[in-house]
């Protein structure tokens, strides 16, 4: 099937390989695989998988080594295999550039949940409203083109930066509490994952504000949630 997703799947042992393609062959996905993180450096750029899932503990290249250099040339959704109780070793890989991880030892239907809710994050909403959003002479947001400009550079955001941001400008104004912004950008799954939220509101600050440590962009609701300043409100044509 053309149309299937490419998913590239990174362990240095062939049984875990096995096990996982034989459950993803039976959801509909195309599987190719990697026995080291060089080889999955590789394939990323020569394949163009719709997704990886990568192992943590491999020998030479290890995952977090992996995913830094994939990350030098590709904003693909990558999903880190690590060891049950490694809380540091999810909170690293999260803050190098993956997407989510799933510990071992793993179900396939929690692989396939996992997966999918990705998959999904990865499809960029549908814009509602005016293409250009001129939220003052500084930062310039159009998401149709998947373009965010500050101080007149272009700024690169990954899928699931962008669709965080998507939900809180659409909102502007508003406060969206955490269990809303979770269920809308990483799914029902995910509204108890506070950890995911805090990672992402620190990485659009970092992007977008100019002083990150006293934002005027994204606003906390201390105990809440989160809330995108009125823009709106204080435009030109609303002066």
């Amino acid at each position: 099937m053309e149309d299937a997703k490419l998913i590239l799947v990174v362990d240095d042992e062939s049984r875990m390989r096995r096990f996982i393609r034989m459950n993803l062959d039976l959801e509909g996905y195309r599987v190719i695989e990697a026995g080291t993180g060089l080889e999955a450096v590789n394939r990323v750029r020569d394949d163009l998988p719709d997704l990886v899932l990568l192992d943590v503990m491999m020998p030479e290249l290890d995952g977090f080594e992996a995913l830094g250099l994939i990350r030098e040339t590709s904003s693909v959704p990558i999903i880190m295999l690590t060891v049950k109780g490694e809380e540091d070793d999810r909170v690293k890989g999260l803050e190098l550039g993956a997407d989510d991880y799933v510990t071992k030892p793993f179900s396939p239907r929690e692989l396939s949940s996992r997966i999918k809710a990705v998959l999904r994050r990865a499809e960029m909403p549908t814009p509602a409203g005016q293409s250009i959003i001129k939220v003052d002479d500084r930062l310039e947001i159009d998401f149709n083109r998947r373009q965010v400009i500050v101080e007149g550079e272009e700024v690169k955001l990954r899928p699931t930066e962008y669709r965080l941001l998507y939900h809180l400008v659409n909102n502007s104004g508003w406060t969206l509490p955490h269990e809303t912004l979770l269920a809308k950008v990483w799914g029902h799954e995910y509204r108890d994952e506070t950890h995911y939220l805090r990672l992402y509101i620190t990485y659009l600050r970092q992007k977008l504000e100019e002083d990150p440590a006293h934002p005027k962009y994204i606003l906390t609701e201390r105990g809440i949630g989160y809330r995108f300043v009125d823009y709106k409100r204080h435009s030109p044509s609303g002066e």
